[in-house]
């Protein structure tokens, strides 16, 4: 069974930076695909950012392109997610992600529903 545990968020000013980091456990991390998601109050969760299993092939959702940058050390069961000029619009619980099913080293999965395990969530809150 994959944990996944969450860290980083916290309070940032407009244009700032933070960055999030998501350790799994277990032996098999590199097998995995990994995703970062956020939900905002009253509304639903959606994809921000996802990498392939090899790390080679990134994907962004269209709210966080150009800004965010997501990448993964498969020595360190670690995956992360560098966040920059954040907007009070990225506000929300972030959550981190992984897809043990991906059979391909290169696919990135971007819709909810291929995730298997989830992580508790981080709060990312952006003040004006």
């Amino acid at each position: 069974q994959v944990q996944l545990v969450e860290s980083g968020g916290g309070l940032v000013q407009a244009g700032g930076s933070s960055r999030l980091s998501c350790a799994a456990s277990g032996r098999t991390f590199s097998r995995y695909a990994m995703g970062w998601f956020r939900q905002a109050p009253g509304k639903e969760r959606e994809f921000v950012a996802g990498i392939s299993r090899n790390g080679r092939i990134t994907n962004y959702g269209d709210s966080v392109k150009g800004r965010f940058t997501i990448s993964r050390d498969n020595a360190k069961n670690a995956v992360s997610l560098q966040m920059n000029s954040l907007k009070p619009e990225d506000t929300a619980v972030y959550y981190c992600a992984a897809d043990l099913g991906a059979t391909s080293l290169y696919l990135v999965v971007t819709t909810i529903r291929e995730y298997d395990t989830w992580g508790q969530g981080t709060q990312v809150t952006v003040s004006s």
